[in-house]
């Protein structure tokens, strides 16, 4: 069993920057790749971005490749999300999970989930 808890989200302007934690507990945190995902309001939950295990590997969604930057800190069990050039269609409610299948794209390889973190960016 894997527990994840994100923090850091807020209220930001447009052009800000924000940086997203997702604190894991449990099980050997450096044996799971780590993903981001969100929903915002009325629309589906999106791929954001992913990290392997190691952190040696990432992927990004390309609405927010550039702007976005994934890390993680095995020895903090931590997993990063940081946003600069924030933009209001990055409101959403931003959820981190964790998986020992590696990265994905796909939240149904996931098997752990955070509570989510509401991000709102306004114009």
């Amino acid at each position: 069993q894997v527990q994840l808890v994100e923090s850091g989200g807020g209220l930001v302007q447009a052009g800000g920057s924000l940086r997203l934690s997702c604190a894991a507990s449990g099980r050997t945190f450096s044996n799971y790749a780590v993903g981001w995902f969100r929903r915002a309001p009325g629309k589906e939950r999106e791929f954001v971005a992913a990290i392997s295990s190691s952190g040696r590997s990432t992927s990004y969604a390309d609405s927010v490749k550039g702007r976005f930057t994934i890390s993680r800190d095995n020895a903090k069990n931590t997993v990063y999300l940081q946003m600069n050039s924030l933009r209001p269609a990055d409101t959403a409610v931003y959820y981190c999970a964790a998986n020992n299948m590696g990265t994905s794209r796909l939240a149904r390889a996931y098997e752990y989930w955070g509570q989510g973190t509401q991000v709102t960016v306004s114009s």
